[in-house]
């Protein structure tokens, strides 16, 4: 499929009426403690370390059930510590392969995190699949989608501006919103045709 970006934010809107506290709940949650490992002395950063990825795949995992209407538990977002490995390995590797492609310049950086971005949707998706595996699904899936991605967070940067206005507060509606319509864009993406895939461009939208 090649769903417009504008079409999957209102699926999301719609999936998210009258759930908005679930969503909220398990955001406040979900950031709460990353903010509280980053003041702990001495090893918040050995912490945030070891806990954003599997945080991050349960996150994913979360919102990806949520946009297919299977009713998931706020405690799906920590299912993932149970190999929490997993989630460790892939966030290393995929900051260390970022910052790589950042070394020749910055566009190559940004591009390469585009194509890294639908790991943590796969890996929250097949509990068996090998990390560098999920990683490579991720650029074949991105390949072509690039530039679609880039619309679609595109469509949020105003909203992040008003929620810096409230102190933070409002990323707490904001980020439920952007997490589900990011399930939808996977689910619309992962298993498109070759010759459906959304050509490359330079030029701005």
């Amino acid at each position: 499929m090649n769903t417009p970006n504008k079409v999957l934010m209102k699926s999301a809107r719609e999936d998210l009426k009258g759930k908005w506290v679930e969503g909220v709940k398990i955001t406040a949650v979900y950031m709460f403690i990353l903010i509280v490992a980053r003041f702990i002395p001495k090893i918040d950063w050995l912490i945030s370390l070891v806990i954003t990825g599997p945080l991050m795949i349960g996150m994913y995992g979360f919102w990806l059930e949520f946009s297919r209407k299977q009713n998931p538990k706020s405690s799906r977002m920590f299912e993932e510590f149970g190999t929490w490995w997993r989630g460790l390995l892939a966030y290393v590797l995929i900051i260390i392969y970022t910052l790589l492609w950042s070394l020749l310049l910055i566009v190559p950086g940004i591009i390469a995190a585009f194509s890294y971005s639908m790991t943590y949707f796969i890996l929250a998706e097949d509990k068996n699949i090998i990390i560098n595996d999920a990683i490579d699904k991720s650029k074949e899936i991105m390949e072509g989608n690039k530039w679609k991605l880039f619309r679609l967070e595109l469509r949020f940067l105003g909203w992040g501006i008003l929620c810096l206005l409230t102190a933070g507060i409002g990323f707490l509606w904001l980020l439920p919103y952007i997490q589900l319509t990011l399930a939808k864009f996977y689910e619309d993406v992962k298993n498109k045709p070759e010759a459906l895939k959304e050509k490359e461009t330079p030029a701005m939208a």
